[in-house]
């Protein structure tokens, strides 16, 4: 689709957001969101004709991009035939949602409670991990995020949690490994993997094993900024789990569904978790929803004894019939595959190009169409580009990277001291090459703040 620039109408919708819509993480009054004017796959564009290709998939959630004609379709049909059912009955389209994504999970993972979105299924995982063990405390690492509900956000390891964490959560915090900001004085990978098992079996052993419900991780940390574990890890993390009778959830919200170039980033460790959770790219971000893929021993749980949590739009069908449509597109046109092979091929040699060529990238780190460059002011001191959680005049490098993205037709997904280079799953070979070019040039301005 071609964009046609109309400045009046993209006027009237700033100034309608402007006046009513309350944006979520930010100050309200210092922030100038763009008006859109429509998107289809790898791109979106605003009123005055712009187009921008998508390096962020909106969210991290288009992972088949925009405007997929049969998943719209899918939409429409089921609009038309029953546009909404109360989540106690049999539905179809619900059925089949779960039918499909059970068939993709690890293990046994093969009853699905749908949600409205990650935050929601983290809520829940973390509910039925604490009734089932019985036991209060949950464990989560720093250098997280798994959503902005009330005990979602405090398991995130962030800095999003500070204003709501009162401390009364049941949740301690540990240090999951990232070699190239070891907290363990670690020199390998191997060694980074085994101080950090060490760690997490110390901690537990203080809080006291019987304590502890769920051990909670990204699969691989997203917006924290794509930490591939280390090989062992998550295999480590499993034993340590069984050993003490705890539950070990994996948040795949943000890497499962083809994100890392397979089905869920699980599947990359050969791990199967006890509770797993999904959303944004089980349908691409169309209709919200999201859920938790429950093992056979939890659910036996609850067999004959209620379980206590629901949500009134559970298994909506029309995110369901998006659901089954955006799953049966990645199988036939295999999004999956094309995404690991463009990961391997094409945006891991670039982006490693890319370090050679910048003093600002400190690493490059990923897999499939899931990617991040650690941007630094020395190399050899490995100092990050802004401070920690940093604002205002602190962040200029960052915004100032960012702006020159945008100026040159990318959008970024930046968080702190890094960008993340996270296209649809479908992103072409020559839409990837023509994200890279502009990330080539706006790394140009990073490297200005570097010693």
């Amino acid at each position: 689709m071609t964009p046609q620039p109309s400045p009046q109408a993209g006027a009237a919708v700033k100034a309608a957001d402007r006046a009513h819509v309350f944006h979520s993480w930010s100050a309200q009054e210092l922030i100038d969101p763009l008006a859109v004017a429509g998107a289809e796959g790898s791109y979106f564009w605003d009123y005055e004709g712009k187009r921008y290709l998508d390096f962020s998939s909106g969210l991290v959630y288009t992972n088949i991009g925009y405007q997929h004609p049969k998943v719209v379709a899918a939409i429409q049909e089921q609009a038309a035939r029953m546009t909404t059912f109360a989540p106690a009955f049999a539905v179809e389209a619900r059925s089949e949602a779960a039918r499909l994504i059970a068939e993709r999970t690890p293990g046994d993972l093969d009853k699905i409670f749908f949600t409205n979105g990650g935050a929601d299924a983290v809520e829940h995982a973390l509910r039925m991990a604490r009734l089932h063990t019985g036991r209060p405390k949950v464990l989560s690492a720093y250098r997280s995020y798994h959503g902005g509900t009330q005990q979602a956000v405090n398991v995130t390891g962030d800095p999003r949690r500070w204003a709501s964490d009162s401390g009364t959560a049941g949740v301690v915090h540990f240090w999951a490994p990232f070699l190239y900001r070891s907290r363990f004085y670690a020199e390998s990978e191997e060694q980074e993997c085994a101080r950090a098992l060490e760690h997490l079996e110390t901690t537990i052993a203080f809080e006291g094993p019987g304590t502890v419900a769920a051990i909670v991780l990204e699969t691989i940390p997203g917006t924290a900024g794509i930490m591939m574990p280390p090989a062992g890890y998550l295999a480590g993390v499993r034993e340590i789990c069984d050993k003490y009778g705890i539950v070990f959830v994996l948040d795949e919200v943000m890497a499962g569904f083809g994100r890392t170039g397979t089905w869920f980033a699980a599947d990359l460790y050969d791990v199967v978790p006890d509770l797993m959770t999904f959303a944004k790219g089980v349908n691409s971000g169309y209709v919200p929803l999201g859920g938790v893929a429950i093992s056979a021993e939890i659910a036996a749980t609850f067999a004959e004894r209620p379980y206590p949590g629901g949500l009134t739009y559970s298994g909506h069908p029309l995110a369901c019939a998006a659901a089954v449509a955006t799953i049966n597109v990645m199988a036939e046109e295999g999004v999956v595959e094309h995404a690991a092979r463009l990961g391997a091929e094409v945006v891991e040699p670039a982006l490693r190009e890319l370090a050679e060529l910048h003093p600002s990238v400190g690493e490059v780190r990923g897999t499939g169409m899931f990617w991040a460059l650690e941007l630094v002011r020395n190399r050899e001191t490995r100092e990050p580009l802004v401070p920690y959680n940093a604002t205002g005049q602190a962040a200029t490098p960052m915004s100032a990277f960012a702006a020159s993205a945008k100026a040159h037709g990318l959008w970024p997904f930046v968080n702190m001291n890094r960008t993340h280079v996270v296209p649809p799953c479908n992103v072409s070979e020559a839409e990837l090459k023509e994200g890279l070019a502009a990330l080539d040039t706006a790394l140009s301005v990073a490297d200005e703040y570097t010693q």
